[in-house]
């Protein structure tokens, strides 16, 4: 048996903080109050659902992940965040239709209290959206802000800890520049308002210096800059992303690794989605759609190596397309062309039309992230990049020089061997020779 963690116990209250406050966000806190009254299942949740398996499969111990690991309770769970619309938790939850209204009507007295602190916004950075419940002030002044938000909620909550994920929309496509290569750069960006500093970099900024883990579900640039990492880890602050895996990129992570496994080689993989919530709006825009653009398209070469592949991968041709459709709403369709080669190079197709519900593959991902970041703080793993939470990302972050792992199974592999690891328990490497050198 391994050392287990000094893990510290989950006592008290943890405050969950949403910086947006729609679909996603409100069909989570709403998805957590049914459970909490036993209206509903914590159905996509790793970490209220899943089982673990310990030891030799023969010893039969396979707790479930909620009973083996010490997470924090969901009745000790209390919820807040920012929007840049100043509507309730119900009224947003209303408003984007994910849930049926018979159940939202049945949570409102919780739901109707919750409501969003004024955001941090700039219109520059996603077009598409106009708020009218923004703070102003330089950005500095607005990290500042936030900072006085988080320790205003933590008391008036009675919270012993924070989490921050990112449930806000998705900005325009940035890439890393000057002012965020070392913290003194950046903090002199804040003061000057500098044009590379977005919005989610800011809740980023004033959530590390805070002390509170962040996640970011979004493929913005955010906290996946050297200078957030570096105070990150100068902080003793877990961080994690980008992009929630949900929809259309869960299936090719599913989809891709078995191609590979097999040796079946593919051509083209072209993918087009209708979408029309909050998300799909701000994504009609095409700055902002080249930043999900560019998570999306990171994940085939990364799993599928055409480098080390090049008969089978070589010449893949991956186009991602996302249309702005009202009448959907949060019903994302997404449809797949794949064309793919076996043996003999003859030629295959596979076609996948996945009509997913974009909030409900997303929600559980939220809660599943906020509870596994309270534990590795209260576990005392080092600050920085969280890479063991890869699973629940389409762009998973990770130090300069490594490439990210995008393989589903080898990401949950990861994640289940890191809370063995945790606990004390051996890691599973699958090798089982155990079963018959035994015999």
């Amino acid at each position: 048996m391994a050392e287990k963690l000094d893990i510290k116990p989950a006592s008290g209250k943890l405050g969950i903080l949403t910086p947006g406050m729609g679909a996603v966000s409100s069909t989570f806190i709403a998805g957590v109050e049914a459970i909490r009254q036993g209206l509903r299942l914590p159905i996509g949740s790793f970490t209220q659902m899943g089982h673990i398996r310990l030891g030799k499969r023969t010893d039969d111990r396979q707790p479930l992940v909620r009973n083996f690991v010490p997470l924090a309770d969901l009745d000790d769970l209390v919820f807040g965040g920012w929007d840049i619309f100043p509507d309730s938790v119900y009224e947003a939850a209303m408003k984007a239709g994910v849930l049926e209204k018979e159940l939202l009507n049945q949570l409102k007295p919780q739901l109707d209290a919750i409501r969003p602190m004024k955001a941090v916004f700039d219109n520059f950075y996603v077009k598409k959206l106009e708020g009218t419940h923004v703070k102003s002030g330089t950005k500095m002044e607005l990290a500042e802000a936030l900072m006085k938000d988080m320790e205003t909620f933590k008391k008036e909550n009675g919270c012993d800890r924070l989490v921050m994920v990112w449930c806000g929309s998705t900005e325009i496509f940035m890439k890393r520049s000057e002012v965020h290569q070392d913290l003194a750069s950046f903090e002199k960006g804040l003061r000057e308002d500098h044009p590379d500093i977005p919005p989610s970099m800011i809740y980023a900024y004033a959530a590390i210096k805070m002390g509170i883990p962040y996640a970011n579900g979004a493929p913005n640039l955010s906290g996946d800059v050297p200078a957030l990492e570096q105070l990150a880890k100068d902080k003793g602050v877990g961080v994690c992303g980008k992009d929630f895996k949900t929809g259309q990129t869960l299936m090719k992570t599913i989809l891709a690794p078995g191609f590979k496994a097999r040796q079946l080689g593919v051509s083209g993989w072209f993918s087009t989605n209708i979408l029309g919530n909050r998300d799909g709006e701000v994504l009609d825009d095409p700055a902002s759609f080249k930043t999900k653009e560019e998570s999306k398209l990171s994940v085939l070469d990364t799993i599928l190596q055409p480098q080390l592949y090049p008969d089978l991968y070589g010449n893949l041709y991956h186009k991602v397309r996302i249309n702005y459709y009202p009448p959907r709403g949060d019903n994302k369709e997404g449809w797949d062309n794949i064309d793919i080669f076996g043996w003999c190079s003859m030629p295959m197709q596979i076609k996948v039309d996945f009509l997913c519900r974009d909030s409900i593959l997303a929600a559980p991902l939220v809660l599943d992230l906020a509870l596994l970041l309270d534990l590795g703080a209260r576990a005392g793993l080092p600050g920085g990049i969280q890479e063991w939470l890869s699973f629940y990302f389409k762009s998973p972050v990770t130090p300069a020089g490594l490439l990210p792992e995008h393989d589903l199974f080898i990401q949950q592999t990861k994640l289940k061997n890191t809370l063995r690891w945790m606990m004390g328990e051996e890691v599973i490497t699958h090798l089982g020779r155990e079963y018959y050198e035994d015999r």
